[in-house]
């Protein structure tokens, strides 16, 4: 487990970069979003979108083209990058706070930090850029630079911390029309589809200079990452990734944004470890946070469950998927009345996998009371799990806070701290 300093052991560390300029310019590495009419969409799995599918129209202005890569490979990085870099962004985030100073001393200011964006999609007044939760996480304004060096402001769609993952918004009529025909819509691909050992090419603003290429090979896929924030199965290789390449693309050959990167292991010992966000499990969460709509805490939908996530030593000791695991269900809630049972394993809502309580927690708290959402499920039969979809209309939870109360009440009496921990539940139910 490394903690939010990075460091483990005293010398290994896995870092989420950003650039950040104080009094003076230096490195700094931290460890650790209605229906759109032009959803994020894979170009090599097109099936991949959680959004609405259609053409790019946004009434009166001019339209952003896809940036025009070739399905065959590209043999010259040059050319690639020329076709591929209108789609990338430079993000200059503004925070204020208490400052380090010389000798020690601190005060009040502001500090800027540098990282890098993918433009990945349009509606009728916005356009969408996709980044990493920590370039924009606590920021009080944000700015983009696209590839022609116009700057724009821009604002914070939505964040999902537990997936490292941003959308930044920018209004269309703050666009400049040279700007608009100069910049593109990347090409997204499927990482599920990249094989190890293929070239890959990482884009981004590295050290705040601006955009630089460097170029490598997919090492691994699936490597589990671990900070005090998330735990992912992330992308792996030794294509460089510096200080300010955060939310910036890795490419493949044909020029297929498959990755979005994020991090760098560190260590005196360790050279070419980056990691990136697989682009096919990122696209569902970029296209959840360009969809939804701030909901205040007295509009959130509720659901009437009570759950804990599955550990992988869960998993192992007692041969059940990962996800979210249903400890017990409201009696009379929405998730009674549709048929939730205690026991089942929630994998996804609405398309977007959810495997940490964190990432379940975001999810509902983005959906409405009477919203209807597709819960994914594994169901226990004998000794298998057989996947099942649930639909499931979210109810106000004011309507079932009595209910709620009591049962929580009679269940605290009932239970000692023990019930708290998930080997209970297995070993109480004889499994």
């Amino acid at each position: 487990m490394l903690n939010k300093k990075g460091f483990k052991k005293g010398v290994a560390y896995v870092a989420l970069f950003g650039v950040m300029a104080g009094s003076s310019f230096g490195v700094v590495s931290y460890v650790s979003g209605k229906a759109v009419p032009t959803g994020v969409t894979s170009t090599a799995n097109p099936s991949a979108t959680a959004a609405s599918e259609g053409t790019n129209t946004n009434e009166g202005n001019t339209i952003l083209n896809t940036s025009s890569v070739s399905t065959s490979k590209v043999e010259d990085v040059s050319g690639l990058v020329t076709e591929v870099m209108p789609s990338i962004v430079s993000i200059t985030c503004t925070s204020g706070g208490m400052q380090q100073g010389y000798y020690g001393s601190q005060g009040s200011g502001n500090s800027v930090s540098a990282g890098t964006g993918i433009i990945v999609s349009q509606d009728k007044k916005n356009l969408y850029v996709a980044t990493n939760n920590h370039v924009v996480e606590g920021a009080s304004s944000v700015a983009v630079t696209f590839h022609d060096g116009t700057k724009v402001d821009a604002t914070v769609k939505g964040t999902a911390s537990s997936s490292d993952l941003a959308v930044v918004q920018i209004p269309l009529d703050s666009i400049k029309e040279e700007t608009k025909n100069a910049i593109r819509i990347a090409t997204l691909g499927d990482s599920n589809k990249a094989k190890v050992g293929e070239m890959v090419v990482a884009i981004g603003n590295a050290l705040g200079y601006g955009q630089s290429v460097t170029v490598g090979y997919l090492s691994a896929k699936d490597r589990e990452v671990q900070t005090d924030d998330y735990t992912m199965n992330l992308l792996q290789t030794d294509a460089a990734i510096n200080p300010g390449n955060s939310g910036g693309a890795l490419l493949n050959a044909s020029g297929q944004v498959v990755g979005i990167n994020s991090a760098k292991y560190s260590s005196e010992e360790v050279e070419g470890i980056g990691y990136a966000i697989p682009i096919s499990y990122a696209i569902p969460i970029i296209n959840d946070l360009i969809s939804q709509e701030k909901v205040s805490e007295e509009d959130q939908g509720y659901l009437g469950v009570r759950f804990y996530e599955v550990t992988g030593k869960v998993s192992a000791s007692f041969n059940i998927p990962d996800g979210i695991f249903i400890s017990s269900v409201v009696e009379n809630s929405p998730a009674a009345k549709a048929g939730l049972r205690a026991g089942d394993v929630v994998t996804s809502i609405d398309g977007r996998s959810v495997s940490k309580q964190e990432q379940f927690q975001e999810v509902l708290q983005t959906k409405a009371a009477g919203t209807k959402i597709q819960l994914t499920i594994q169901r226990q039969s004998g000794t298998k799990y057989s996947e099942k979809t649930i639909s499931v209309t979210l109810g106000k939870k004011s309507d079932y806070a009595a209910s709620d109360s009591s049962n929580s009440s009679n269940e605290e009496n009932r239970n000692s701290q023990r019930e708290q921990n998930p080997y209970y539940y297995f070993y109480k139910n004889g499994q």
